[in-house]
């Protein structure tokens, strides 16, 4: 069973525990068992207590497989893997894309030691304390403003707009005002969802955010 801890589009997250136990409940049905594999490039570092990703902020526990970039929240070229030693030693020996790729460099893997080394702080929990402020001061003003969002606590925070002209509108109209936001539309979305995605930062400032709302607020379009 496969599937994101977070999804990029809108930053809500797959029920890891809930799928766990459907995996839990049809592993005797296979010889080979079901393995969960959970992609949280988009999780760990950004959401959870502690930045642990998507298993933490779920409760789920750790999953068989676990795959991630370094290239999120750590800044860094790569990627890893992480499960129990037998599957890691399995994939070391039989995955293609493992065996005929170059590895990084080993200044990128400091850096991204470096980085969990700061995560894994009080530092790193204040940024991600920080962060989750932020987020909910900019989601709940959305909403004071009339418009469509989601609940939820990722950094990713979507504007729904529902409608590939105005998301363009609006596209144009906040980069006129210096503010670079990610329109999305059919086909990379389904004809319905279109939505603006907004990504905090920690190294936002509340001046930032307050500009941002402020430049929506004055929209000249319909909310």
């Amino acid at each position: 069973m496969v599937t994101d801890g977070i999804f990029s589009m809108r930053g809500d997250y797959a029920p890891l525990a809930e799928i766990k136990k459907i995996a839990a409940r049809f592993d005797g049905l296979f010889k080979e068992g079901v393995l969960m594999i959970v992609d949280d490039s988009h999780g760990v570092g950004a959401i959870g207590a502690t930045g642990r990703g998507t298993e933490e902020h779920t409760g789920s526990g750790p999953v068989d497989l676990l795959i991630a970039t370094l290239g999120k929240a750590f800044g860094v070229n790569g990627g890893y893997v992480t499960g129990e030693r037998v599957l890691i030693d399995y994939l070391r020996e039989k995955a293609p894309l493992y065996i005929y790729s170059n590895p990084i460099t080993p200044g990128e893997a400091a850096a991204a030691v470096k980085a969990l080394d700061i995560v894994d702080s009080s530092a790193g929990r204040g940024l991600l304390g920080r962060l989750r402020r932020l987020t909910l001061r900019f989601r709940q003003a959305l909403i004071n403003l009339g418009y469509e969002t989601l609940a939820g606590e990722h950094p990713v925070v979507p504007l729904l707009l529902r409608d590939t002209a105005r998301t363009r509108t609006m596209v144009q109209y906040l980069t006129t005002h210096g503010i670079l936001a990610t329109g999305l539309y059919y086909p990379v979305v389904p004809r319905g969802e279109e939505e603006i995605r907004f990504q905090i930062s920690a190294d936002h400032t509340e001046a930032d955010i307050d500009e941002v709302l402020a430049v929506l607020g004055a929209f000249p379009g319909p909310v």
